[in-house]
């Protein structure tokens, strides 16, 4: 920015120039007034204020609009007026003078064609042209005193015409400037109609309108609605005075007014339109992104919710309530099976009187049906627009380049989907289809696991004459993965009987492989007649051999009926948790020695220890998932275990298997981290 200043004489009187150069800005305007006003000021010229700040903001506002340049400001003062020169420095045509003369009574409709701003220059300016230069072009304005005191002399070399009386009925410069400086109130909730109000009421009152109002639809499905009104209802029998308001769809309307036609009733209206449009458009993209933001969160609340969910049919019956009401009157989804046929998997109404009816069309099936379209949208992976009487369209799921089926939606009660709100259900769509496949493969991954799981533990357990076995097992809080737990009961060739309860490291698909190994060398071995020993000490070879990390605990019990009505019974531990034995008379003590889990060491100890179970006595095997069971930072424990189990003397294999269950599920009101498992010898001699 840069400025200069100085007095001179010109034929006797002195005068004051000023210049300054301003950028292309919004804020030059105001820099341009300040220069003026201070001109004005200084020179004594305060009756020319009104006018030349008008004036100055039009010519102004106009060039850092449409030239988009530097503006060089020049104003000169003398006792008889007021000189404005605005120049910019786009390219034009050279050579060419425009003067413009104020000539109220002529026409002025070619001047306003040029722009409401030269129209108010020709209305309040003495005389005003412009000039094109080789380096842009200058328009200036001169505004001279009424004083009859000084004779006026003119400033620029062009012909002075005498300033004619204002026309009756004419807008005075007070007025314009009223016009011009109405805004919205900065802090009201919503300032646009009062604002609106304002404006329809000043130009009313300015070209003598009996009425008017401002009509606006905002594409809402509400209609035309009034959005500013003055004076009385216009007559039928009157022509009204209509501008079209200057705003983008949705935004349609217009502003009215029942006046006389007159020379400025149009140009005023328009000038009014405009103004209020520009705060119009405004207000359609403020709540344009408002609603784009209201979109973004409702999608990430939906893949939240859709994510929280790995039930198919859960996921799938939750999407039709995510999207009705908000994005139309009725949603249904439909699943594509193994033969490409669509089937209904969940559908909503907001009105749920109509879900029947709904039903009943959305099986309709023939050339023009619902059904079809349906299939013509999953077939072809396009949008599909569905006709009445269930008016909507409809958007092919697809997750991973598999078609699922289809997502339709009907419109909305008073309008069609407007573009926003396709994108947004065409996202739906697409994070629908992902959130269905994902639970169509956790449920997958689920069937496999408990498959595995089944086939590493015995379906049934076998019914011995005098022993009781009774088992529990619960897998852990994710069933789509494969515990290490395992439990078995195997006949042995000397008419004895094989507990055999194992825990391997880890989960998943590696740790059910070696379970599988474990229980399997375990039933070869046995079936061969080796010795309890010897079998642990080949399954270590084994595990060593393998390698993988993977390591395994086990608890073997040979069962042989003993003298009179006992129970013999000899106790392998390799790196297995000690038993409980539960005594028929009362008490639960810990029996056997610990040894070395199988799979870390080349060599292993297993001590033998030998128990003669008597009538009502119990052994009660179990796994680190009951004994590490946790709530907070407390483990359930293993003297809590025996705690739990020495009321429980007395009853049969199933009721201390069941009870020790359920207090070990009680203690923590978490979903089990590993797999718990139990197993009950009892002695049921009578």
């Amino acid at each position: 920015m840069s400025a200069e200043a100085g007095p001179t004489r010109s034929g006797g009187r002195t005068e004051h120039v000023r210049r300054i150069r301003l950028p292309a800005d919004r804020r030059t305007p105001a820099a341009a007034r300040a220069l003026v006003r201070t001109m004005l000021l200084e020179t004594r010229l305060p009756e020319l204020l009104n006018e030349a700040l008008l004036l100055t903001t039009e010519l102004t506002t106009n060039a850092v609009e449409h030239a988009q340049t530097e503006l060089d400001i020049e104003v000169e003062t003398d006792r008889d007026g007021l000189t404005v020169t605005v120049t910019d420095f786009a390219s034009g045509p050279v050579d060419e003078l425009t003067v413009g003369v104020r000539n109220l009574t002529s026409d002025i409709t070619e001047v306003a064609a040029r722009g409401r701003g030269l129209l108010l220059v020709d209305h309040f300016a003495s005389r005003w042209g412009t000039t094109y230069l080789p380096t842009g072009k200058g328009v200036w304005f001169r505004l001279d005193r009424t004083d009859p005191s000084g004779p006026a002399r003119p400033l620029a070399p062009v012909r002075t015409v005498a300033p004619e009386p204002a026309a009756e009925g004419t807008p005075s410069a007070a007025a314009m400037s009223d016009l011009m400086q109405i805004t919205p109130e900065a802090y009201a909730d919503d300032p646009l109609p009062e604002f609106a109000t304002g404006l329809l009421t000043r130009v009313a009152e300015m070209v003598g309108a009996a009425g008017g109002a401002v009509r606006l639809d905002r594409g809402d499905g509400l209609g035309t609605q009034v959005f500013a009104r003055y004076g009385r209802p216009p007559r039928e029998d009157n022509e009204l005075l209509r501008v079209p308001l200057a705003v983008h769809r949705p935004y349609t309307g217009e502003l009215e007014l029942d006046a006389a036609p007159s020379t400025y009733a149009r140009p005023l209206a328009v000038l009014v339109a405009e103004r209020l449009s520009l705060h119009l458009e405004n207000d359609r993209l403020r709540r344009a992104d408002v609603r784009r933001s209201t979109w973004l969160t409702f999608l990430a609340e939906a893949s939240e919710l859709l994510a929280q969910s790995l039930d198919v049919e859960l996921t799938m019956a939750l999407v039709p309530q995510l999207v009705v009401p908000r994005l139309g009157q009725w949603c249904a989804v439909h699943t594509t099976d193994e033969w490409g046929r669509l089937r209904l998997a969940a559908s909503s109404h907001a009105d749920e009187a109509m879900l029947p009816q709904l039903h009943r069309i959305l099986q309709e099936t023939g050339p023009d049906s619902v059904q079809s379209r349906l299939r013509e949208a999953s077939r072809n992976r396009t949008q599909v627009l569905l006709g009445g009487p269930m008016e909507g369209f409809a958007v092919p799921l697809i997750a991973r380049g598999q078609r699922l089926g289809t997502l339709a939606v009907g419109r909305h009660q008073r309008q069609r989907h407007d573009p926003d709100e396709v994108s947004v259900l065409e996202d739906v769509a697409r994070r629908a289809a992902l959130a269905i496949e994902n639970a169509r493969i956790h449920a997958e991954r689920r069937r496999v696991a408990q498959t595995l799981q089944q086939s590493l533990l015995p379906p049934v357990l076998p019914v011995v004459d005098g022993i009781g076995f009774a088992a529990e097992y619960v897998p852990t809080g994710d069933d789509a993965e494969v515990g290490g737990d395992f439990y078995d009961v195997v006949p042995l060739p000397d008419s004895r009987w094989l507990v055999v309860v194992g825990d391997v490291s880890g989960k998943g698909v590696q740790a059910a492989a070696v379970t599988g190994l474990v229980r399997d060398v375990i039933r070869v071995l046995v079936g061969d007649g080796k010795p309890l020993p010897e079998v642990l000490s080949r399954l270590n070879e084994t595990l060593v051999e393998r390698g993988g990390g993977r390591y395994c605990t086990l608890a073997l019990a040979a069962v042989a009926p003993g003298d009179g009505d006992q129970l013999d019974v000899s106790l392998h531990l390799a790196g297995h948790d000690r038993p409980v034995l539960l005594h028929g008379a009362g008490g639960a003590t810990f029996v056997g020695t610990g040894g070395t889990a199988l799979g870390l060491l080349d060599t292993i100890t297993t001590p033998t220890a030998e128990l003669a179970l008597k009538p009502g006595d119990a052994l009660i095997f179990y796994t680190d998932g009951v004994t590490e069971r946790r709530r907070g930072r407390e483990l359930f424990g293993t003297e809590r275990l025996r705690d739990a189990a020495a009321p429980l003397a007395g009853y049969s294999a199933d009721v201390v298997a069941a009870r020790l269950r359920a207090a070990t599920i009680a203690f923590s009101a978490e979903r089990p981290r590993d797999d718990i498992a139990l197993l009950v010898l009892r002695n049921d001699t009578p």
